[in-house]
C-alpha cells in the first residue's frame, strides 16, 4: 500500500476450523465479479485452490512452508502450480521440490523499524526477567514440528551445569511484544523439523540476537558468516552444545547488517516485480 498498490484482504481462518475453507469459498465466489482485480495473490494451497475458482484475474500463489513437500497438501501444491500465473516459494530449498523449478523465491520480509537492538537491561526490567540470568528464548508455536521437547531438554541440561541458565518462552504474543523478548535474551533457539523461511530467524538477526537453529528452510543462508550463530542437529546433545557456545561468547551479533535485503520495503519491491511480470 505504501508503494501505491491498492490491496483488499480476504481472510480465511482455516487454522481455526477446517470448515472455514468451505464458508470462505462461498463468501469469495462473488468478490471477483463485484469488483475487478488486476491480480489476486493467494497464500497456501487450499486458499490458492479457492482463488482459482475464478478465471477473470491472474493468480499468484505463495507456498510458505512444509506443505510444498509433505502429504496431500504437497500433492495439491504441485497439481495447482500449472493452473496459476505465478508461483512464489520462500526459500531455494523449497524451489528444489519437484514441480517447483519455475517458482520465484521471495521470502517474507522483516520489519527493521520494529525489530532493532535496544538496551538489554531495560528490556529485562520491563519483562521482569533476572538481570544476571543467561536467557534462552524459544519464540514459536507449540506445534509438534517445532520440537519444543528438544529445546526444553537441552536447556535443562545446561541448567544442571549453570543454574543461571533459564528458558524464556514467548508464544502467542502480539507481534509488537516480540522485540522486547529478543532484546532481553542471550540467544534464540529454533529446533523445528520443517520450515519454509522462518521469520523469527530474520527478526532475531535484526535485533543482533545470537541464534542456534536446525538446518531448515533458508536458515543456513540467513545466518551464514554471522559470528555467534550456529546450526545444530535434531538432538538434545547438539542443541545444548551449540547453546553453550553462544552463551559462552556472551556478545550480540552483527546480524542486522546481513539482512538489509530482507526489509519489508525490499521484499515489497520484489513482490511488485512479480506482479508486473505476471501482468505483462
Amino acid at each position: 500500500r505504501a508503494r501505491g498498490v491498492d490491496v483488499d484482504v480476504f481472510f480465511i481462518n482455516g487454522r481455526r476450523y477446517r470448515r472455514n475453507y468451505l464458508t470462505g469459498f462461498l463468501r469469495y465466489l462473488p468478490r471477483p465479479w463485484q469488483q475487478h482485480y488486476d491480480l489476486i495473490h493467494a497464500h497456501y494451497p487450499l486458499t490458492g485452490l479457492i482463488a482459482r475458482a475464478q478465471i477473470r484475474s491472474p493468480l499468484v500463489v505463495t507456498y510458505h512452508g512444509i506443505e510444498v513437500v509433505f502429504g496431500w497438501q504437497g500433492t495439491l501444491c504441485r497439481a495447482l502450480a500449472p493452473f496459476v500465473d505465478g508461483v512464489i516459494v520462500t526459500s531455494e530449498r523449497m524451489r528444489a521440490v519437484p514441480g517447483m523449478a519455475q517458482a520465484r523465491v521471495i521470502p517474507c520480509g522483516v520489519n527493521l523499524e520494529l525489530f532493532r537492538p535496544t538496551d538489554r537491561s531495560q528490556a529485562r526490567a520491563e519483562l521482569g526477567l533476572p538481570q544476571d540470568g543467561r536467557l534462552v528464548l524459544f519464540c514459536a508455536g507449540m506445534r509438534p514440528e517445532k520440537r519444543f521437547d528438544l529445546v526444553e531438554a537441552a536447556v535443562e541440561r545446561l541448567k544442571a551445569r549453570d543454574p543461571s541458565v533459564a528458558l524464556v518462552v514467548a508464544t502467542g504474543l502480539p507481534h509488537d511484544a516480540v522485540p522486547r523478548y529478543m532484546n532481553a535474551c542471550d540467544v534464540l533457539v529454533l529446533a523445528s523439523e520443517y520450515e519454509g523461511s522462518p521469520t523469527v530467524i530474520k527478526e532475531a538477526m535484526a535485533c543482533n540476537l545470537p541464534i542456534v537453529s536446525t538446518d531448515v528452510g533458508d536458515v543456513r543462508e540467513i545466518i551464514a558468516g554471522t559470528d555467534g550463530c550456529h546450526l545444530c542437529e535434531h538432538s538434545v546433545d547438539d542443541i545444548a552444545a551449540k547453546l553453550a557456545l553462544a552463551l559462552q561468547r556472551g556478545q550480540r551479533t552483527d546480524g542486522r547488517e546481513h539482512i538489509q535485503h530482507l526489509s519489508l520495503d525490499r521484499i515489497a519491491e520484489r513482490l511488485i516485480e512479480e506482479y508486473e511480470s505476471v501482468l505483462t
